[in-house]
């Protein structure tokens, strides 16, 4: 049985109008041919998606694919130019650094003026100031204007307002990127909570990592319409694919052909064995020199579907690898790749000691590993267990006293 939908965009489109003048007497010069000095640019197109109660949804896309003006159109920060937006419940939204915020408030100030425009009275807000200050690390300074709190105090103090005014659907653009580590922890376990109550969270980020950990399903975006809608990982992988169509179509020539590189990578191929419940892994890399770059070297490294990095190396302190002109063959292999069961993907970059980059593959190949062991995750462990009493309920490694 689906959750009911707390957020409804229908056949959703907007546009924006892009105006040629440099200055406002350009404007009123040319206002009578004021159509040909203005372009139309459609940032979202024919846009429809659900959004479910306890969801939490991740909007990816390369920049200016139009996932934050979708996140606004849902947030009713603006006003599509055609189709309907419909919400339901109390809705707080961290949208962009310090927005909603009066830089000639105090940080209190700022508090009680955000608390209620997100609808608390100012009783709530009361009982609430305490929780707020605490969870935002202001401290003493929450009596000091905003306009001199430094970024990640903005991002602190907001986050700290929304996710302490009870929402029900809380929307967030990128803004867990600023702050220190202990901060955006808090908001990890925080963001975990309101998945936990059944709270619906609507994400804009560019970590891979991030979506793929927090949220159960990804909309990717490509030039303001729906690219796909579902599988994070599956979201994740597409969109990585149109990063690496991005980068080699930059590659091409004037005529379309491919503009040839001093390192490319020539050919991948990765094969994973399973024997008695230990996987090797080989993968070959075939590499064309065109060009003899001295102090070249490979990165190669293992990622989840999810982009979690479990494993990168590079060749430079370990070969030195030949500049003659021509293909060269690298074999990489782990003879015990200690991984749980699911698909893995590889990356491999080609690059020099000056920091120079040549070609990448991202990813260059993927590979996929078998198992039934007991227990789930990233790591393959021989894992027993033992218990008093206990009985097993499936054919597992259990030993029983």
């Amino acid at each position: 049985m689906s959750s009911p939908t707390i957020a409804s965009v229908h056949d959703v489109s907007k546009r924006f109008v892009m105006h040629k003048e440099k200055s406002l007497k350009e404007r009123i010069v040319n206002f009578r041919q004021s159509r040909h000095h203005r372009d139309d640019f459609w940032a979202l197109r024919d846009i429809s998606l659900d959004i479910g109660t306890g969801s939490t949804v991740g909007l990816v896309g390369h920049n200016g694919s139009g996932k934050s003006t979708l996140l606004k159109v849902i947030g009713g920060i603006i006003q599509p130019t055609s189709g309907t937006v419909r919400r339901r419940g109390r809705m707080a939204a961290l949208l962009e650094l310090g927005a909603g915020f009066h830089p000639d408030l105090t940080g209190r100030e700022n508090v009680y003026l955000n608390a209620a425009i997100l609808g608390l009275t100012k009783a709530e807000t009361d009982q609430h100031f305490d929780e707020i200050v605490d969870f935002s690390g202001i401290g003493d300074f929450i009596d000091t204007q905003v306009k001199f709190y430094s970024s990640g105090m903005y991002v602190r103090l907001a986050f700290a307002v929304a996710v302490h005014v009870d929402p029900d659907l809380l929307l967030v653009d990128e803004v867990l990127a600023v702050g220190d580590e202990p901060f955006q922890r808090k908001c990890m376990e925080k963001i975990a909570q309101f998945q936990h109550e059944g709270r619906t969270i609507v994400l804009v980020s560019h970590s891979a990592e991030q979506v793929g950990s927090l949220c159960d399903r990804v909309v990717v975006l490509d030039g303001g319409r729906i690219q796909h809608d579902g599988n994070p990982g599956e979201g994740i992988r597409i969109l990585r694919e149109g990063y690496e169509d991005e980068r080699k179509a930059i590659l091409r020539n004037a005529d379309g052909t491919r503009r040839r590189l001093a390192l490319e990578v020539g050919s991948f191929d990765v094969e994973a064995t399973s024997d008695g419940g230990t996987t090797t892994l080989t993968a070959r890399l075939g590499v064309d020199v065109n060009e003899p770059i001295p102090d070249w070297g490979v990165g190669f490294s293992i990622e989840t579907t999810l982009g979690m990095r479990l494993y990168n190396m590079t060749t430079f302190d370990e070969l030195v690898l030949p500049t003659s002109t021509g293909r060269h063959e690298l074999v990489f292999s782990i003879p015990d790749i200690q991984v749980g069961p699911g698909q893995y993907m590889i990356n491999v970059g080609l690059g020099d000691k000056t920091g120079r980059n040549f070609d990448l593959a991202t990813p260059a190949g993927t590979f996929e590993v078998p198992g039934d062991d007991f227990g789930h995750g990233v790591l393959a462990l021989r894992t027993s267990v033992s218990a008093d009493g206990a009985v097993p309920v499936r054919n597992a490694k259990l030993e029983l006293n």
